[in-house]
């Protein structure tokens, strides 16, 4: 059942149940990403009796406007409408759905299929360990032919057997880590570290700190770049942007090690409910 029933909740719940009413066949209710909260829709297709919910569907979009003529593209005797974005670029957004559902009490225990940019194995055991008890491939079989799966089955029995692992071990695995941003450690503190051995001088490191971030990293003579430990916010954007692996890496603050930063010691685990500045933090407690 697509996800063409409609967002409304109460609408998912009656279309379910009138599909179990009056079919033998298992009801999968695919669900829309056009939604603010996901787990709405997904509440609905259990208390109808959905026997699984399948996400995410694509992303309402328009990718580009002709200039010319004026219109999103591609255009139709002149105009143009949205369509449906997908493929890799949305999976960090089907990731997150289906942690959302597989965390939430309420849909606790729903079978998940996940959608979304499935192209490699990997991405397929990240579906898997955020809660998906399988997943289904369309963009990449389009683009690689189907024998893209058969290297995704391969490549995931490698990980599973060089981990001693068995599939069903895999499913769920990464859901316990899942929280909110509240409860975060706010006395967790890294700072970011350059391997001068491994570091092709590029600059990126430094061109998007200095412009756009804390001012951290320094160039020395020779086009040397150093982090200043006493800038750093371990903010993760000169990992991001720098094109060697394991060229810079994030070093972890051992507890009572001192921040050079704040001059504040690193203590035990604290999050935002109970931080001071948090003027909810009382009621929070």
């Amino acid at each position: 059942m697509g996800s063409a029933v409609g967002q409304v909740p109460e609408y998912i719940e009656m279309v379910t149940r009138w599909v179990k009413q009056y079919s033998r066949m298992p009801c999968i209710v695919k669900l829309t990403p056009n939604i603010a909260d996901i787990r709405k829709p997904a509440e609905a297709a259990k208390r109808g009796g959905a026997d699984a919910v399948s996400l995410i569907n694509t992303i309402n979009s328009i990718t580009s406007v002709d200039l010319d003529l004026f219109a999103p593209e591609p255009t139709i005797d002149g105009k143009g409408a949205h369509g449906g974005y997908c493929g890799p670029a949305v999976k960090p957004i089907a990731l997150n759905m289906v942690a959302e559902i597989a965390r939430n009490s309420e849909t606790h225990g729903l079978p998940i299929s996940g959608i979304g940019g499935v192209t490699t194995w990997r991405d397929a055991a990240e579906f898997m360990a955020l809660g998906a008890g399988n997943v289904q491939v369309c963009t990449a079989a389009m683009t690689y032919g189907f024998k893209v799966v058969q290297e995704m089955i391969s490549g995931l029995r490698d990980y599973l057997d060089s981990h001693e692992m068995a599939l069903s071990d895999l499913v769920g695995r990464a859901v316990p880590n899942v929280t909110d941003w509240q409860y975060l450690n706010l006395n967790y503190v890294t700072k970011a570290v350059i391997d001068q051995k491994a570091c092709i001088k590029c600059g990126r490191c430094y061109a998007a700190c200095e412009d756009t971030s804390h001012q951290a990293i320094a160039m020395k003579p020779g086009r040397v770049f150093e982090v200043i430990e006493e800038e750093c916010v371990a903010c993760n954007l000169c990992l991001d942007v720098c094109p060697v692996e394991d060229c810079i890496t994030m070093r972890e603050l051992a507890p009572g090690e001192l921040d050079r930063r704040t001059g504040i010691k690193r203590g035990d685990y604290a999050n935002w409910t109970t931080h001071p500045n948090n003027p909810m933090a009382k009621a929070a407690e």
